[in-house]
């Protein structure tokens, strides 16, 4: 039986691909932040208690604007709420008689690619497996904001662009894996791809902001994928 320690050690180790992306996807946002007149300090502190890329990116641009905090706190949480899922989906995967404390913990540190992983394991899900994707995915991020806003300035303006696209390299090396060999999730990614791009052009639809999107998006495919494929048995027993 894996320990705890073992298991925050593995997650660890499954992590530092996360955390050496949120080092460079994080830059863009440190040097954004310093223009809008946060410092080095303040920025990281952001990227520390909120880990969202997508939210602090928008919170960054009300706060450039001196938006009212009641429209700030609204867009937070519409773009953020996606999370919800997230942890919704992650509540099945843990023990029952897991604590609440180690649910908000848990729920505290969850991304996009924290998810993933976490998702992705068999069986049931150890919180100190997610601790130790999280302890090596904050640093990162929070480091990468710190360095792109001490020292962006230096770099050139076509380095600081190409970093941005780390972001979607990790997020391909979350869904990939788990759909070789499952056509089912293959078909799903895809159709969510596609839905996705329809999204971003069809008018009307494209003014929808992205956390929402994300929502509509994860209720319509996932649900009636849930519906249409169910999964027989325990998780833990796969």
């Amino acid at each position: 039986m894996n320990t705890k320690g073992a298991l925050w050690r593995k997650g660890a180790k499954d992590g530092l691909p996360i955390a050496f992306g949120y080092l460079a996807v994080a830059f863009s946002f440190g040097i954004l932040a310093v223009k809008a007149g946060i410092t080095s300090v303040e920025a990281a502190l952001i990227s520390l208690i909120n880990l969202t890329s997508a939210g602090q990116f928008a919170g960054l641009t009300l706060i450039a604007a001196s938006a009212h905090l009641v429209e700030i706190a609204v867009t937070q949480l519409i773009i953020n709420s996606r999370y919800f899922l997230m942890s919704a989906a992650l509540s099945q995967k843990i023990d029952t008689q897991t604590s609440l404390v180690h649910r908000m913990i848990m729920a505290f540190g969850i991304t996009d690619e924290v998810f993933g992983l976490s998702i992705s394991i068999n069986g049931k899900l150890s919180p100190f497996y997610t601790y130790g994707v999280m302890s090596v995915a904050i640093p990162g991020w929070t480091l990468g904001t710190f360095l792109g806003a001490y020292s962006g300035d230096v770099l050139p303006a076509n380095v600081v662009s190409a970093l941005s696209i780390a972001l979607y390299g990790m997020l391909l090396a979350v869904i990939i894996p788990p759909a070789k060999g499952n056509n089912i999730l293959t078909v799903l990614i895809l159709l969510s791809m596609i839905a996705s791009f329809f999204f971003s052009v069809i008018p009307g639809l494209k003014s929808i902001s992205s956390g929402v999107k994300i929502i509509v998006l994860t209720f319509v495919i996932a649900g009636t994928a849930a519906y249409l494929f169910p999964i027989k048995g325990d998780v833990a027993n796969e």
